[in-house]
């Protein structure tokens, strides 16, 4: 938001002033706390100067509140899964037979790991998503998983193959 882009710099200063309060209570009504509303709200405008590092300015905005409503919603959504991710991570920390000692850091770059990885399954499909966490995860053959899902093992070995290299190309990416 330097000053290389006066127009941008101008618009989001114009929607921050006009409905950053407006939109810090639509949020304040999606989650619990005031101050991760806050948070929330601030992450709603720094997703909208990501987006539009280019240098060029939004385009003609009518809905406002609408607009940055959407951006909100991706927000909280973002949001919402990671915490759940963090929450599966530290239910499957308490269930290890010995404590194990992770430092906030350590734990921090792992939730992201996590988040990272949640995304890139995300934008697989339906079937190719299912068969590589049976085969990652559970740890079942391309037989097995051929027979609980009642297709031939060259569909799950095609699955299989179409998702690892989605996974390489968002990792290479």
């Amino acid at each position: 938001m330097g000053a290389e882009n006066p127009a941008l710099h101008e618009q989001v200063h114009t929607l921050y002033s006009d409905h950053h309060r407006w939109l810090l209570g639509w949020l304040r009504t999606r989650v619990s706390c005031s101050h991760q509303a806050a948070d929330l709200a601030q992450d709603t405008f720094v997703r909208l100067l990501g987006a539009h590092q280019t240098g060029n300015p939004l385009p003609s905005i009518r809905e406002p509140r609408g607009f940055l409503t959407t951006i909100a919603n991706r927000v909280l959504v973002d949001w919402i899964r990671r915490r759940s991710i963090e929450q599966a991570y530290l239910d499957a920390l308490a269930l290890q037979p010995e404590p194990c000692a992770v430092s906030p850091e350590e734990r921090e770059l792992i939730i992201e790991a996590l988040t990272a990885i949640d995304r890139l399954l995300d934008t697989l499909g339906e079937r190719p998503r299912q068969i590589f966490l049976m085969a990652q995860v559970d740890g079942l053959s391309y037989v097995e998983i051929g027979r609980r899902l009642g297709v031939s093992v060259t569909t799950v070995r095609k699955h299989f193959i179409r998702a690892m290299a989605s996974c390489l190309q968002q990792l290479d990416d």
